[in-house]
């Protein structure tokens, strides 16, 4: 018997206990309560939030930022386990980037070249590359110690996917903060903002999750 045999024989018997992925479900409450008493004790909705509810570009925001966080949560569920198989999430992951590039596109086309950097540059790169990683904090943690309970094959695969799972949750906040709402700015700045949290987590996944 090789140890994949092994491993998938382990898997197949008998659990004690709460499974690895009732955990993490159990855990996105308190992640999600953390991030959203951190937000809104400290950070709160931009000004404008009224009327920017009413925009295109405000909305198609949170047309990528959801289901991304959606599908980065399902794979973290899926990477719980001693055997990691992440399936049709993996395949789901690049969907909500192929929108905003298609919204990017889209931007090029309308505004005028001159404004092009103007609006990747933004006024709001600082905040969102602090204060993303700052809200995916407390999640970070909650799922990693979650994840500690289903022995993950790959550890640093898990933690990055725990990193993510943390990063996107936060930017679904975040994004009710952000002025810049151009899919320029959103592509270039929350994608760097959410690396510093995966590489977190993959980091944290090496450290803590090996077994």
């Amino acid at each position: 018997m090789t140890t994949d045999d092994l491993i998938r024989a382990l898997v197949a018997d008998g659990y004690v206990g709460r499974k690895p992925r009732a955990v993490l479900l159990i855990a996105l409450l308190p992640a999600t309560a953390f991030v959203a008493i951190l937000f809104f004790t400290r950070i709160g909705f931009r000004e404008d939030i009224d009327a920017a509810l009413r925009t295109v570009r405000f909305q198609f925001k949170f047309a990528v930022i959801v289901p991304l966080a959606l599908v980065a949560l399902g794979a973290l569920f899926r990477s719980a386990g001693p055997v990691f198989a992440l399936g049709w999430w993996a395949r789901l992951l690049p969907l909500p980037l192929l929108l905003l590039s298609a919204g990017v596109a889209a931007e090029l086309l309308s505004i005028p070249r001159s404004d092009w950097m103007v609006r990747l540059i933004g006024s709001n790169a600082v905040n969102c590359m602090t204060l993303i990683p700052q809200l995916a904090s407390g999640p970070l943690v909650i799922f990693i110690t979650a994840l500690k309970s289903g022995a993950p094959a790959h550890p640093g695969l898990s933690g990055a996917m725990a990193g993510l799972g943390a990063g996107t949750l936060a930017a679904v906040f975040y994004a009710t903060n952000c002025f810049d709402d151009s899919p320029l700015f959103v592509i270039t700045w929350y994608p760097l903002a959410l690396l510093a949290v995966v590489s977190a987590g993959y980091f944290a996944g090496l450290c803590s999750l090996r077994w």
